[in-house]
């Protein structure tokens, strides 16, 4: 085993056979903390964009949180009643590209395709960057590093996924039931102490906060004031992001599946919702001070001074936890420790979504088919990869601050959101012209009534959201979706276009008029005399040796060893003035074809093969350049004639030990190479 096979097995793990993959059915409690940790998380972040956006226009508009965050209430639950008929309708998980694509056509689906891409990858992104600032409130020195931790972070999520680390209920539910006990805890103790009369004001009550310009009392319009409202709306519309995973996974609840599954997508828009003005309430009666973090001279003391130069604005949920439990540092720590947990949750949410969905785009003809290829321990190791890329991309150019990658995170979820409801419409208005039950038609027709509230809904907020956010960094999600559009429609076209050249016409199964054989000499050596002998034993109408003089000298005496040992194949020497070994050998097989153009070209090429990396570096790689340029060359067919020297059969020799070896629970769990006769580690000749 080489050095990169020893560190890939450290970091990933043993390989594991291709019957492994599969899983368990969840029940409702265990379903619960998989598919609902994304939407659940998005409250550590959701609220801080409402105060945030409204501190523009300054303390005052604090008052308008309460509606606003009514009004992203009232759009999660539309969402979340729509998405209860997408699993009742799609018990097989088919997930909004699959809805789009059967209803709507290719187009929908491949646009509903792009927005899942980007979402996920921004999910990553404003997860791990959500994380990181959450966690510098109680960790020191994450605070002013959060780029460094956040690529970490990332890093570290990539590698547990490329080891097969696949999504359990008891893996989810500690995180997401702390988080649920944090928050719920927080609240029920902060409402107690409040009516007690003992709850504290928030670290950041007692400062000011200057209105941003055009925002400043008496020269703020209405419109001006109703645009800052809806863009307080659109950022806190963050809290759907996620609503749409229980439909992707429907197949993977206990039966009645859809049942559950409703029953799941219910119990997550009634906490998401209960925990999302929870955390508004607390804000409110603490009185936080809350503002852009890139912006934070707009905070000054009461006196109106600047604040310390090495002031950390903490989240809204670290203000409020440490005020709720001043007088309980580990519950503090606690609340912390949930938000982060459940934020990393969402993030490894991502990595399982992501390559699950490039992988059916690769099967569908619309991504690269290295995205449905499983790694070595089953999971799609290329689109982890391409996604912890990506994200950390965007962490490094937002600065891993959340503020700003919300910006880009709303477009591509709401234009799902769209285009999934219409395919839903459209689902039960085929179904309805062929039902004939009165009581089956009702609940069709109930159905698609609540699809298209749902539909009205999230249109109306993709326009806000393209409205208010558009010039903020909307317009890099909108260019992005593009991109991935183009990208998907030009590799289909590929696929397509390579697929119809290689459907066999009749003039396929033709044989070729004559083959004419080249072996390539370098010298005349044992490479070379095996090449020989495979040329003629394939039998061509013709075999010629070819050499490419490059020196006269060098060339003066292989031809004289070539007659010495009376070789019965004629030898061609070309000539070659700058001293190129693949151009003329390239010419040369081109002239050969243009000659005859029913005939074929062999082309031999004798190699000698190196059992150690190390050693591939004193060889020059001329054979492998040649090959690459033959390929290209219409009518040549190319044929590699290897010969192992000594330490490749010593390479393979322990390649073959390794193999044979049976290690500790090998059988056991089916991997030894016994395991699939059912013999034992002594019977394994």
């Amino acid at each position: 085993m080489g050095l990169a096979d020893v560190s890939k097995r450290i970091l990933l793990g043993r390989k594991l056979r291709t019957t492994r993959v599969g899983g368990t059915l969840l029940p409702k409690k265990a379903a619960f903390p998989v598919f609902a940790s994304d939407a659940l998380s998005s409250v550590a972040y959701a609220p801080d964009e409402i105060f945030l956006m409204l501190s523009l226009a300054g303390v005052s508009a604090y008052a308008y949180s309460w509606q606003v965050g009514i009004a992203v209430a009232v759009v999660l639950f539309a969402v979340v009643a729509s998405y209860r008929q997408t699993v009742h309708a799609y018990p097989g998980g088919g997930g909004d590209y699959e809805v789009a694509t059967v209803n709507l056509g290719r187009g929908a689906g491949t646009t509903v395709a792009s927005a899942l891409l980007v979402d996920y990858v921004l999910t990553v992104a404003v997860s791990v960057s959500a994380a990181v600032q959450t966690a510098g409130a109680a960790v020191e020195w994450v605070s002013g590093n959060e780029v460094a931790v956040g690529v970490a972070v990332v890093a570290l999520l990539a590698a547990v996924n490329l080891r097969g680390i696949r999504e359990s209920g008891p893996l989810f539910a500690l995180p997401t039931y702390a988080f649920l006990l944090a928050i719920i805890g927080m609240t029920v103790w902060g409402l107690v102490r409040e009516t007690w009369g003992t709850l504290p004001r928030a670290e950041s009550a007692g400062f000011q906060i200057l209105e941003a310009d055009g925002y400043t009392e008496g020269t703020i319009t209405t419109l001006a004031f109703v645009f800052l409202v809806a863009r307080a709306f659109s950022s806190g519309c963050a809290a759907l992001t996620g609503v749409e995973a229980i439909s992707n996974g429907v197949p993977a609840f206990r039966k009645p599946k859809s049942r559950n599954a409703a029953t799941t997508l219910f119990l997550l828009g009634a906490g998401a919702i209960a925990m999302m003005m929870s955390v508004i309430a607390l804000a409110n009666l603490m009185e936080v001070r809350y503002v852009d973090p890139f912006d934070l001279d707009r905070l000054v003391l009461p006196d109106g001074s600047p604040l310390p130069e090495d002031y950390d604005q903490n989240t809204l949920i670290a203000q409020i936890a440490a005020g709720v439990f001043d007088t309980l540092p580990p519950a503090f720590f606690f609340v912390i420790a949930a938000t982060v947990l459940i934020l990393l949750v969402a993030a490894n949410t991502a990595f399982n979504g992501f390559p699950v969905l490039g992988s059916i785009l690769a099967r569908d003809g619309l991504a690269p088919r290295q995205l449905g290829a499983r790694g070595d321990r089953l999971a799609y190791s290329n689109g982890i990869l391409f996604l912890a890329f990506l994200a950390v991309v965007l962490i490094v150019a937002f600065e891993a601050e959340p503020t700003r990658l919300i910006q880009l995170y709303i477009v591509g979820v709401f234009v799902a959101f769209n285009l999934s409801q219409l395919g839903m419409i459209r689902h039960w208005t085929r179904r309805l012209r062929s039902e004939t039950d009165p009581a089956a038609r009702r609940r069709m027709q109930r159905s698609r009534l609540i699809n298209g509230i749902g539909l009205a809904m999230t249109a109306v907020v993709l326009i806000v959201v393209l409205v208010t956010k558009f010039l903020e960094g909307a317009w890099i999600t909108v260019l992005a979706l593009g991109t991935f559009y183009l990208v998907m429609r030009s590799i289909r076209r590929h696929y397509d276009n390579v697929g119809d050249e290689l459907l066999i016409a009749d003039d396929d199964q033709l044989l070729p008029t004559r083959v004419h054989a080249i072996v390539l000499v370098s010298k005349v050596h044992k490479p070379t005399m095996r090449a020989l002998a495979y040329a003629k034993a394939s039998r061509p109408n013709l075999l010629e040796a070819v050499y490419v003089d490059t020196d006269s000298a060098a060339t003066d005496r292989l031809l004289e060893e070539w007659d010495e040992r009376g070789m019965d194949v004629p030898l061609k020497v070309l000539y070659s003035p700058y001293r190129e070994i693949i151009r003329p050998i390239t010419e040369y097989a081109r002239s050969i074809r243009a000659a005859a153009p029913r005939g074929v070209v062999a082309v031999y090429i004798p190699e000698y093969v190196v059992g150690r990396r190390w050693e591939q570096l004193l060889h020059n790689q001329t054979a492998l350049r040649l090959k690459g340029r033959l390929l290209f060359t219409p009518g040549v067919m190319v044929t590699s004639v290897p010969y192992q020297l000594r330490s490749s059969v010593l390479a393979e020799e322990r390649t073959a030990r390794e193999f044979t070896r049976t290690r500790p629970g090998d059988v056991r769990r089916g991997e030894g190479p016994g395991a699939h006769t059912g013999r034992g580690p002594k019977d394994v000749p």
